[in-house]
């Protein structure tokens, strides 16, 4: 009888990485039903880690209401596991998924991301996973801060915004108000870009353009957090500037880290470490994962590298919506297998209509290999 771990990511457009690894099921035991089986939803920090981690260690969501990132209400919802750890996306609060065509980098803010952080510790949470990808801000993380009271003053010791235009009048910021509560809370950020604040590489050069940032404005907001990194170290101590991942989600990276203490950490590795995948992965024969897609960059904190780097030898097979290329490299990983459920070379557009079905039937085949090669 064959055990199976079964860790997907989700397949973007199609289904949740819960439904992926429910329909990954169906399929192997439609060939053989005696199968056992350990299901890990996986997400890596960016959509559906909240789902995922509750999925795999329990949990309940819950919701507060927020400001958005274009400064209008909202509510947001983020998880609390049966351990009293907090796990939140930023993209709840903060994400480009809420502005609509409304996309102005100058003008978002992370408040409520920090409102978010503030309901929890509200309840009472002493530990918070945070996954920064989706955002739609370039604020270099004042809005969440100021949610968490500290300030960020003008040349006449006024309030500025807390958006990304705002910073270019930051002259001082002030951390006596800040939530002490914050201290005593460990922060982990789901994180696997690891572009600085700023510059070439930095958070406006990489990333603005696609939250709506014409080239005038990315100069301006590169330029804004340069200033915000030289105020930041000068009245805080803690230098940003040059910290790999600083530039994640609009500069919060480097927010999280200078007022939160927070550490950066790839987000595929942190729920890996809390569902104590090793462990799991040594009573299984077979580690079945994948994604919507896989190629030359899923080295690069993607779900299927990363359950692979952690499967102790085991055989790992990646079923996948579209394989790219290059892949050769992915194998380096510990993948021995790739599949595509693309069974009848279709579009996007008509392929992600029959995903679920075809993503079962390829798990089928998968199987009836299995079953072969055993023989």
């Amino acid at each position: 009888m064959y055990k199976f771990v079964i860790a997907p990511d989700s397949y973007k457009g199609t289904m949740s990485s819960i439904d992926a690894a429910g329909i990954m099921e169906k399929g192997l035991k439609k060939v053989d039903p005696t199968i056992e089986t350990i299901k890990i939803p996986v997400a890596d920090g960016g959509e559906g880690t909240v789902e995922a981690y509750i999925a795999a260690l329990g949990g309940t969501a819950v919701v507060c209401d927020v400001t958005g990132p274009m400064l209008s209400k909202t509510t947001a919802s983020y998880g609390i596991l049966d351990d009293g750890t907090a796990v939140m996306e930023m993209a709840q609060a903060s994400g480009l998924m809420l502005v609509g065509d409304d996309k102005n980098p100058l003008e978002a803010t992370t408040l409520g991301t920090g409102q978010m952080i503030a309901d929890a510790l509200n309840r009472g949470v002493k530990k918070i996973v945070i996954g920064i990808g989706g955002s739609a801000t370039n604020d270099g993380g004042i809005g969440m801060a100021s949610a968490l009271g500290v300030r960020f003053l003008d040349r006449n010791g006024k309030d500025i915004p807390p958006t990304g235009g705002g910073l270019a009048l930051l002259s001082r910021i002030d951390v006596q108000g800040f939530d002490k509560r914050v201290k005593d809370t460990e922060i982990l950020v789901a994180c696997d870009v690891d572009n600085p604040l700023y510059g070439p590489n930095g958070a406006s050069h990489i990333y603005a353009p696609q939250k709506g940032a014409t080239p005038e404005m990315v100069e301006i907001l590169d330029r804004n957090l340069k200033q915000f990194a030289q105020i930041c170290e000068r009245d805080t101590g803690v230098k940003v500037d040059d910290i790999p991942g600083g530039g994640a989600a609009g500069g919060l990276g480097a927010g999280l880290i200078a007022f939160c203490g927070a550490r950066l950490q790839s987000g595929i590795r942190l729920i890996l470490d809390m569902v104590k995948f090793e462990e799991k992965a040594a009573w299984a024969d077979f580690i079945i994962t994948g994604e919507g897609k896989i190629d030359g960059q899923s080295l690069r904190g993607k779900v299927p590298a990363g359950v692979a780097a952690r499967s102790l030898g085991r055989p790992v097979i990646a079923i996948v919506g579209d394989i790219g290329d290059p892949i050769e490299e992915v194998y380096s990983t510990g993948i021995c297998a790739v599949l595509s459920t693309n069974r009848v070379a279709l579009p996007f557009s008509e392929s992600k209509l029959r995903a679920k079905r075809d993503l079962e039937k390829t798990a089928e085949t998968v199987m009836r290999m299995i079953r072969l090669a055993g023989k």
